[in-house]
């Protein structure tokens, strides 16, 4: 084989498992973005109201503001289980059960700032994103 040829086949598996890669996983391909609610965040006795872009991001909410890479371990159309790793040392597994398409149960355990979590959150969409306010022309 010559290595234009193997450097082409290199370059077509990657692309491949990037593609894979970047797909949701089922479970979650039922629950769109928007205006979500959660009930049981620590340190919060209401619940809280966040806009959720990417639904995947829910699988780390303890680490929601880090640039984690995540792997789906486990997929199926109600369930998926997600390990993800921070920079600075932090982990976690999340298994996110899909009830309706409007409400999700993550259950999600791992290390945070060099303690550990474990908590259950209920996730229920309330609505689309308010759309961000235009500066009015004088």
């Amino acid at each position: 084989m010559s290595r234009k040829v193997l450097a082409l086949s290199i370059a077509g598996a990657a692309a491949v498992l990037a593609l894979g890669a970047a797909q949701r996983p089922a479970a979650l391909a039922q629950a769109s973005p928007g205006l979500w609610e959660l009930s049981g965040v620590p340190g919060s006795k209401a619940p809280v109201r966040q806009c959720i872009a990417d639904i995947g991001a829910l699988a780390q909410f303890e680490h929601r503001n880090a640039s984690c890479k995540r792997s789906v371990v486990s997929d199926s159309a109600s369930s998926t289980v997600v390990e993800y790793t921070c920079p600075g040392g932090g982990f976690g597994h999340s298994q996110i059960d899909v009830i309706t398409p409007r409400s999700l149960r993550i259950s999600t355990q791992g290390i945070s700032e060099n303690l550990p979590f474990n908590y259950v959150l209920q996730a229920h969409r309330v609505g689309d994103c308010p759309k961000p306010a235009t500066a009015s022309r004088h």
